[in-house]
């Protein structure tokens, strides 16, 4: 048995075999036309992308409400305070400061009246009438707020018409006319 298997193997060994299909080499430019198609498609994804981020940014948003209107309105919805003397003077007070601090871009809110007064008497804002209005305003509401004094409904109107004077008094000149106190249009 071993010889022939010994013999088998030399015959396997000089068997000649028939010639193998050749080996597809690829060349160049297919590896070329694949990264063009990669680079399409990646450009592609970021020009849609960019495309959706500026149609959300055309979207039209409406005019921002300026301070005095804002204001005029707040110091409307304040009225449904004033059964109750505290939160309808924080109400008014609050809106006063903040339409000052949006108007003229000075820091009302976060300062107590009497640094507030300082600083707004060192500045050109306000007339000096309206300068002393304001402080018998806030010198009101502090009362209030702070000193526990309950004003009857005619003083809390009082300060209402002082807040909305002060808006009046202060909002840009071809806005003026656009509410009247009582929140409805001027006729």
């Amino acid at each position: 048995m071993s010889t022939n298997a010994t013999t088998q193997n030399i015959a396997d060994a000089t068997d000649i075999r028939d010639i193998k299909p050749p080996i597809e080499i690829s060349d160049g430019m297919a590896w070329l036309w694949w990264g063009l198609i990669v680079i399409a498609l990646a450009v592609a994804a970021f020009l849609w992308w960019r495309w959706r981020k500026n149609r959300k940014l055309n979207i039209v948003l409406p005019p921002p409400i300026p301070p005095h209107i804002r204001a005029k309105q707040k110091l409307d919805e304040a009225l449904a305070l004033i059964g109750q003397p505290k939160p309808f003077v924080v109400a008014v007070s609050d809106t006063a400061r903040g339409y000052l601090e949006e108007r003229f871009d000075f820091h009302a809110p976060e300062r107590t009246t009497e640094e507030f007064l300082r600083e707004l008497g060192g500045t050109k804002l306000l007339f000096p009438e309206q300068k002393e209005s304001l402080g018998n305003f806030l010198a009101s509401c502090d009362l209030v707020k702070f000193a526990k004094y309950e004003p009857g409904e005619n003083e809390l109107r009082g300060l209402h018409s002082s807040a909305w004077r002060l808006i009046e008094e202060t909002a840009p000149r071809a806005a003026n006319s656009e509410i009247n106190p009582e929140g409805s249009d001027p006729k």
